[in-house]
Order: C-alpha cells, then structure tokens, then sequence
C-alpha cells in the first residue's frame, strides 16, 4: 500500500511539472526601448542556448503568446523577462 501511495504521488507531481508554468504574457505590457531591448537580450541569450533563434515574424502575436508559454519555462525565464521577450518579438514583427 505504501509503494502505491508513493507512485501516485510521484506521477502526481510528474504530471504537474510537465504542465506550462507561465502564463505570464496576455497582450503588450512594455514599450520602451530600454525595456525592447532588454527583451531582444533575453531572447538572444536565453533562446539560442537550446535551438537556433526563430525569426520574429514565425509567428502573429498569439502564436508568440503560445509558443512562449511552452518555452519560458524550459529558458527559466521570469515573468518579467518572459514579457519583455514577448514584447520585443511582437515589436520585431509587423504582421
């Protein structure tokens, strides 16, 4: 009983982790272009160590809503920097 206890707890909390973690971006929040290019850092760093660097305009604006929901979390971005890579990318783009 104790080892079925112990591996649905362990699935439990493999499921949970498996799961987006960020949720952090719903629309535009900085603007500046401090902020712009300390988001474009953020992507340049943080993207290109796993894959090479899609281009801004892959994906509209929800699509970079969907696809950095799924990444932030594996880049072990903040919410913060999750926003400000949000919002370079949509400020790189012109779809």
């Amino acid at each position: 009983m104790k080892k079925l206890i112990l591996s649905g707890i362990a699935a439990s909390a493999f499921l949970v982790s498996c799961g987006p973690k960020s949720t952090a971006v719903t629309g535009p929040k900085y603007t500046s272009s401090e902020q712009l290019a300390q988001g474009k850092t953020i992507f340049e760093n943080s993207c290109a160590k796993c894959h090479k660097l899609p281009e801004p305009t892959k994906h509209d604006n929800q699509g970079w809503i969907n696809t950095l929901s799924r990444m932030a979390p594996k880049a072990k971005l903040s919410d913060d920097q999750h926003q400000m890579v949000y919002d370079y990318l949509i400020s790189a783009n012109k779809k």
